[in-house]
């Protein structure tokens, strides 16, 4: 009895209304409408156009909601489930064939039929879905058209194809809306005629809405609607025969991880395949923007680098101690004018200064350069150590390095730069060629590359380098009795029995062990102790960021070695090029972040062209959305698929990007001459922008779609 009873309620509308607002008018379409239909019915709604029968097939469907009353589905009253659940209804137990056939174009018939599984809760594999699609397709007859698309297909056939789709799902109740209004005599009787096995023979309880009588007798029950009112109820052809029960379902849940994932990755690719033309123009924008982000960085970084490069050319981590400075009646003779910094203090410092990595000793000289009848003056005359290459970071074209053996030896060999090798010697090999400066010859072992300019403007390829002994006692005729060479005079100061000596090794150092010796005395007893200075130290931190560190490690050594009390100042000056290295970089920073935010202005263009051309495809397929949702595609399927379409669109358009900035890249650099570098940075920022760009501005025309009504996109025009 209680399964006869469930029989019975299948379906169960009590007092239904339907009203339509129209402005500030309602139109009442259904006017309480009260019908059970059993399951296993094949149940015909007859009537003219406009008497309600197609707005009664939508709430029977789930497809609307009425205004007022109750609606039972196998005892669930649906009238008041949401918008989501009643999708998850459509998908799991109805069915629909529409008159229009309502197929998606540009995709093919087993395509159309295995759409409805992209929704599906239980979800079949891949190879189960399309076994089940293509068996359905052979029991409608058209075993020979699986690939063949809509417009390849007759009307007929079309219909069958929309049959077949309604039925993937194994639906319990199946809706029919004037299925044959499209199709001749024949075609129709074939239709019906496969309604009637899948009533009597797979248990599928069918409404066929239609106005033909003839139509209509094919049915069990043929249920008559006037103005919005059942009018009568009579038999049809089919009243003496037995349904066949619940269809049996075969699905099975499969768990899969990512199956959901790649159906609905299918369908974006299905619907961006049906205008590639477009897709491809949309992507266009997006195609532009990356290749200007990619291309803005890779030069931006290249010009970076290339001024980086010149900044560590000229020294950036670089450190020069100069000697103190000494006065005289209130008058300062400049920097160098005390003998305070020797080469010992240079090796102290290497040896002692964890932050310093080289250390170079500096004695300047400025004198003429004579080879055969052909002269030059260098900016730069240096008498160094070997170390004055590495503190530099200076490479020889030819020949090779003086040594410490010819420091210590004063050996008369010298280094010169690429300007001083061109003024001398005119394109000719100068290794092994001898000069004279100052009357000493000097034989070139080695030629420097080419610095540039540096920042003061000033050449550094004009230079002579040789071993500091030899310039210091050979060049500027120094020696262990005189006092500094570079540094400036005080004799016109100074007082008429004042006499050099050597006794004072530091003669900024006020500090006494005994008492103080007349100029006389100190003169008849000379103390043996050998001096010498250097007119600077050049040495090298670790690091750029080491440099402050240096600095500190340098100050204290010095003051310990040149026994300096707290409350004395220090006799030297340690000057760096932190400050001007850090203007520099942070202009070439600035330069990089303004080129990519010009590149980035046309990254956003391209955005809003993607939600423009996303919101003109929800408008065009509109009626596709509304099929969909029929089908059971809830509001977040709608709204993932339109959002993965904008992000592959982005994706797509963001590797053609990187490809095409990348070649932007090579082309700048080969035919102009412009620094570049690969910045993997920016090619794994063009990727997250680009999906970023397609959530952004594919969101909104994504939420549009999922928010339309399933009836109002399937009327659609």
């Amino acid at each position: 009895m209680e399964r006869e009873r469930s029989f019975m309620e299948f379906i169960e509308l009590q007092e239904i209304h339907k009203d339509y607002h129209l402005g500030e008018i309602d139109l009442p379409v259904l006017q309480g409408v009260s019908i059970k239909i059993a399951r296993g019915d094949f149940v015909a709604l007859m009537g003219a156009s406009g008497s309600g029968k197609t707005t009664l097939m939508n709430i029977l469907g789930c497809l609307d909601h009425p205004t007022s009353g109750h609606y039972r589905l196998e005892g669930q009253d649906v009238a008041g489930l949401s918008p989501d659940e009643r999708a998850m209804l459509r998908n799991q137990k109805i069915g629909f064939v529409f008159q229009n056939f309502n197929l998606l174009p540009r995709t093919t018939a087993l395509d159309n039929v295995m759409m409805p599984l992209s929704y599906a809760v239980d979800h079949l594999s891949d190879r189960e879905g399309r076994e089940r699609a293509v068996g359905l397709l052979e029991m409608v007859g058209l075993k020979e058209h699986l690939d063949h698309e809509p417009s390849q297909l007759s009307g007929g056939q079309q219909q069958r194809v929309a049959i077949a789709r309604s039925l993937i799902r194994s639906p319990s109740l199946l809706f029919a809306d004037e299925p044959t209004g499209n199709l001749d005599s024949r075609t129709s009787e074939e239709v019906l005629r496969i309604f009637q096995k899948l009533n009597t023979e797979e248990g599928v309880t069918i409404i066929l809405v239609t106005h033909d009588p003839n139509v209509a007798q094919h049915a069990r029950r043929i249920i008559r609607i006037r103005d919005g009112v059942v009018e009568s109820e009579q038999p049809g052809a089919l009243s003496g025969t037995a349904g066949g029960g619940e269809p049996g379902k075969t699905s099975k849940a499969d768990g899969r991880s990512g199956m959901r994932m790649r159906r609905m990755l299918h369908t974006a690719l299905s619907g961006l395949r049906r205008n590639v033309l477009r897709a491809a123009l949309t992507t266009l924008g997006i195609i532009i923007g990356v290749a200007a982000v990619i291309a803005m960085m890779e030069i931006g970084r290249g010009s970076s680098t290339a001024i980086q490069r010149t900044i560590a050319s000229m020294g950036a981590d670089n450190l020069v101690v100069l000697p103190g400075t000494a006065s005289s009646g209130g008058v300062s003779f400049g920097a160098g004018s005390t003998m305070t910094l020797t080469p010992q203090d240079s090796d102290a410092i290497l040896a002692e200064c964890p932050a310093v990595r080289a250390s170079a000793p500096i004695v300047r000289a400025r004198t003429q350069v004579v080879y055969g009848n052909r002269n030059w003056v260098p900016s730069f005359m240096s008498g160094t150590t070997p170390a004055y290459l590495d503190v530099r970071e200076w490479a020889l074209t030819e020949g090779e390095p003086f040594s410490e053996r010819d420091v210590r030896n004063a050996s008369k060999v010298c280094i010169i730069g690429q300007r001083l090798a061109r003024e001398l010697f005119e394109g000719e090999s100068p290794i092994g060629k001898e000069v004279r400066v100052r009357n000493v010859a000097f034989k070139v072992i080695g030629v420097l590359s080419s610095k540039g300019a540096n920042m003061m403007g000033m050449d550094q390829d004009d230079i002579l380098l040789a071993p500091w002994t030899t310039i210091k006692y050979r060049v500027t005729g120094s020696s262990l009795q005189n006092v500094n060479q570079s540094a400036a005079t005080s004799s016109s100061s100074s007082a008429s029995d004042t006499v050099n000596t050597l006794n004072q090794i530091y003669p900024s150092s006020s500090t006494s062990l005994y008492p103080q010796q007349s100029a006389i005395q100190a003169a008849d007893t000379p103390l043996p102790v050998r001096f010498t200075n250097v007119d600077q130290i050049l040495t090298a931190s670790r690091s750029t960021d080491d440099s402050s560190n240096a600095v500190q490690q340098i100050t204290q050594l010095l003051r310990e070695r040149h026994r300096l009390q707290p409350d004395e100042p220090e006799d030297f000056n340690i000057r760096d090029m932190t400050e001007m290295t850090r203007a520099l970089s942070s202009t070439a920073t600035m330069m990089t972040k303004l080129l990519l935010a010009v590149a980035l202005i046309s990254l956003v263009v391209g955005g809003v062209g993607i939600m423009n051309i996303m919101l003109v495809s929800v408008t065009e397929r509109t009626r596709e959305i509304g099929l969909r949702m029929a089908v059971g595609a809830r509001g977040r399927n709608i709204l993932q698929q339109f959002l993965l379409e904008s992000v592959v669109l982005c994706f797509c358009g963001g590797v053609a990007g990187i490809l095409a900035g990348r070649g932007i890249s090579l082309l700048v650099s080969t035919l102009l001459q412009w620094p570049t570098e690969l910045s993997l940075d920016a090619v794994v920022a063009a990727f997250v922008v680009s999906a970023g760009v397609g959530i952004i501005f594919g969101y909104y025309p994504a939420w549009k779609a999922s928010r339309l009504d399933p009836i109002i996109a399937l009327r659609y025009e």
